[in-house]
């Protein structure tokens, strides 16, 4: 009796969480497990009792349909059957109904038990719990965030704007004055290919970089590799380095990509929803002072952890730190921009939090010059709710857990990078023979030192 109670009650367990069925027929298709051990679930199922297809446990038995409803309402109705032949009828799925006594016999034989069987009272409580259940299922969905139409707008919009201003093939990178990398003795290379492969030989090979606007290095990259970049002849006492103007070889191609960039920077701007609805003045603002972490954040796209490269098409286009020193930025500047840049790729972004980031970066209220700051505010709060609504709805855990405070800092970092970017191009842009480098746009974007 002990073992038949422990039975009853595992059966009780399951049936609290079966779907809403028939219940006297969920009852029926109870699983238990089988003495024997693991069943394969590949197996071919064969009821016990007619050798008919089974459709799982009924009653502590492997059965079909048919044999479970008939030892069902044989058990109700205390049925007591006569075999009309000499008792030991064979039963096939043919003719189990021509000796229902056998057939009884049978179920009882391969275990089949009347105690699974629920009383009329035990059904109906399952049904009231399964009721239950379904309203709290129900109420817990109906509490669960979801993104509006216009939300969804908004996102389509947006990723249909990157895709637009955005060539992941980097087939224009071709049209731009030609990299020049200069060596450590200072002679100059055009192209890349034989610089590439000395770059790749060296020790710190993953110390590379490349993309649309500038580079970055990895979070978890010790400080000593920093100080075997090639890089200069010479760094000061606090790490900073020392540029040496007069070999500036790269600068006429980065400002081109550069300039490139910003163009396509404006280009999805224009069709962030809201921002036509600005003035031009404002738009104006918005876009010199957000510029450069939109490029920032562009090219995190083009960078991989594998090898710290920033891979933009051909190998002419594959970038390293080196690369930009020789348009004059120092490691104050790509330090923690490379930092930057693979913290970013570490949060794993979706396509769609990585446009709405860009475009709350662009519509920043605060940013010097803008006049209308509550428009702006506005908009920029409607990105932000669709964007913490998406990671609720659409990004699955561990990934989502903070993930919108991690990416707000995203733009925190965004603003010291934006601030020591103005101070290097200052130095740059102040000596006449490496302004005329720069393109008219980057100089009205990052402005011209020369009066």
């Amino acid at each position: 009796m002990s073992q038949l109670q422990s039975s009853w009650e595992a059966h009780q367990q399951h049936m609290a969480y079966l779907g809403d069925t028939d219940m006297e027929s969920a009852a029926a298709s109870s699983s238990l497990p089988d003495a024997g051990g693991d069943l394969d679930r590949n197996a071919p199922r064969i009821c016990g009792v007619c050798g008919d297809k089974a459709t799982g446990f009924h009653f502590n038995a492997m059965t079909c349909e048919g044999c479970k409803g008939f030892f069902r309402r044989s058990m109700k109705r205390k049925a007591m059957f006569t075999c009309p032949f000499n008792g030991d009828c064979r039963i096939t799925k043919d003719n189990r109904r021509h000796c229902q006594a056998c057939r009884l016999k049978r179920c009882v034989d391969i275990g089949m038990m009347k105690e699974f069987i629920l009383t009329d009272e035990e059904v109906q409580r399952k049904r009231e719990m399964i009721l239950k259940r379904k309203e709290e299922e129900a109420l817990k969905e109906s509490l669960k965030p979801k993104l509006s139409e216009e939300q969804q707008q908004v996102i389509a919009i947006l990723l249909e704007a990157h895709r637009k201003t955005y060539d992941p093939t980097y087939s224009d990178f071709a049209k731009f004055r030609p990299p020049v990398r200069s060596d450590g003795d200072g002679r100059e290379a055009a192209g890349s290919d034989s610089i590439l492969a000395q770059d790749l030989s060296l020790e710190d090979s993953a110390d590379l970089f490349g993309s649309e606007a500038f580079g970055a290095f990895p979070e978890s990259v010790e400080p000593h590799m920093f100080s075997n970049l090639v890089l200069s002849e010479k760094n000061d006492k606090s790490g900073s380095m020392s540029i040496d103007f007069s070999q500036f070889s790269m600068l006429p191609h980065l400002a081109d990509l550069v300039s490139y960039s910003i163009q396509k920077v404006i280009g999805f701007a224009k069709m962030i929803p809201g921002f036509r609805d600005l003035t031009a003045e404002d738009q104006i603002a918005l876009l010199k002072s957000s510029a450069i972490e939109v490029i920032m954040l562009r090219s995190n796209q083009s960078f991989t952890l594998e090898d710290m490269t920033w891979t933009c098409g051909s190998r002419d286009f594959k970038y390293r730190v080196s690369d930009v020193t020789q348009a004059g930025h120092s490691m104050d500047l790509l330090e923690p921009l490379v930092k930057f840049q693979v913290g970013l790729k570490k949060l794993n972004l979706h396509e769609e939090e990585h446009v709405l980031l860009m475009a709350i970066c662009i519509l920043s209220p605060d940013r010097p010059g803008v006049q209308n700051t509550s428009l702006v505010e506005s908009l920029q709060d409607r990105l932000s709710d669709t964007l913490q609504t998406y990671i609720r709805c659409r990004h699955p855990p561990p990934g989502c857990r903070l993930l919108y405070a991690k990416m707000i800092q995203k733009l925190a970092d965004l603003r010291s990078l934006n601030e020591e970017h103005s101070k290097q191009y200052r130095c740059i842009s102040v000596q006449p023979e490496h302004s005329m480098q720069l393109t008219p746009l980057v100089l009205e974007v990052f402005g011209n030192e020369i009066s």
